[in-house]
């Protein structure tokens, strides 16, 4: 028995739910061009085209209808184009409802009772009586007609949930709360782990360390002690330089949004000498900026703007309150 529990304890995340925790995670984040490769991604490794709608639409529930729709509007383009190019996806199982009896909130409070292994009076302590609409909505629609689907176990609803959650800034409770539920549906500590270590990949290590935190493991630091920060100083020949800041914008957006080791590239140029070009670049270690020189998208710009550049001076700087540094730029938000 303790060599199956530690087997189990050990259990990974498949391909599908690796897919299902990428898709949930950064249509709560909003980043519809990521979700876009994810959704194929999804596709391909068997999720049917039922359940990632199901999983779109359970959404709306924890991030919204804004994002749920988006998230649905980005999949229908995703479709259209692999239909275009004769990719034939299975449907899988059509909606149907698992549960017939009537009194939906009746029905909603036994699921959530069954999901948290917890009683559930009715109305729901504290936010129940204090807006027994809200108490309502939970019971009625949420855990009765949104979880009542034969398309999405339970235990795949609460990775999307979760997955969800974690990716969300100010919603810790609700976190704490569907990890607890997620345990319950059969979810390892273990696969809870890899999630927190793909929400570092998808959507941002601030965001994955909130999970981290709520399974008690050690939080991974935002900036490690061998950060990099420098300031690059570049004069651009004058010919070419709507051309290089072009190119330069293209592979510092990339470089921010594909990378979760560069923090920022920020660049900027002198009013009074617009070919006087300046970056501010932070690494979150020296093995992050040394990645970072050997992807696709900076050995485009290092080739593509050779002939371009006039002159570059590198600076390393560092910090002066470094425990400042993640409030840099919080207000652009």
């Amino acid at each position: 028995m303790n060599a199956q529990q530690a087997s189990s304890n050990k259990q990974t995340l498949s391909s599908q739910q690796q897919s299902i925790v990428a898709i949930a995670a950064l249509t709560a984040a909003g980043d519809l061009d990521r979700l876009k490769t994810q959704l194929g991604t999804g596709l391909d490794a068997g999720l049917t085209v039922n359940e990632i709608k199901e999983l779109l639409v359970h959404l709306y529930a924890y991030c919204g209808f804004p994002r749920s729709l988006n998230g649905l509007g980005t999949f229908m383009a995703v479709l259209d184009e692999r239909k275009a190019r004769g990719t034939q996806d299975s449907q899988g199982k059509a909606f149907r409802s698992t549960n017939r009896q009537s009194d939906k909130y009746e029905r909603g409070r036994k699921t959530l009772e069954k999901l948290s292994k917890t009683p559930q009076p009715k109305p729901a302590p504290g936010f129940g009586e204090f807006a027994p609409r809200i108490d309502a909505f939970l019971k009625e629609h949420l855990f009765a007609d949104v979880f009542d689907s034969n398309v999405l176990t339970h235990q795949q609803r609460e990775l999307v949930t979760i997955s969800a959650l974690a990716a969300m800034p100010g919603v810790i409770a609700q976190l704490e709360t569907h990890v607890k539920i997620g345990l319950n549906t059969g979810l390892t500590e273990n696969q809870l782990t890899d999630v927190a270590g793909l929400i570092e990949t998808v959507v941002s290590r601030t965001q994955a360390n909130t999970l981290r935190t709520v399974l008690a493991k050690p939080p991974v630091p935002v900036m490690e002690p061998d950060r990099m920060v420098r300031i690059a100083e570049l004069e651009i020949v004058p010919d070419y330089l709507d051309e290089y800041k072009a190119i330069l914008k293209e592979e510092s957006a990339k470089s921010v949004q594909l990378e979760p080791g560069v923090i920022a590239i920020f660049p900027m140029f002198e009013k009074e000498r617009p070919t006087q070009i300046r970056l501010v670049e932070i690494y979150a270690s020296q093995a992050a900026y040394q990645a970072h020189l050997k992807t696709p998208h900076f050995q485009h710009y290092k080739t593509g703007t050779m002939k371009m550049v006039k002159s570059l001076k590198l600076i390393d700087m560092d910090s002066l309150d470094p425990a400042s540094m993640l409030d840099v730029f919080k207000k652009l938000k």
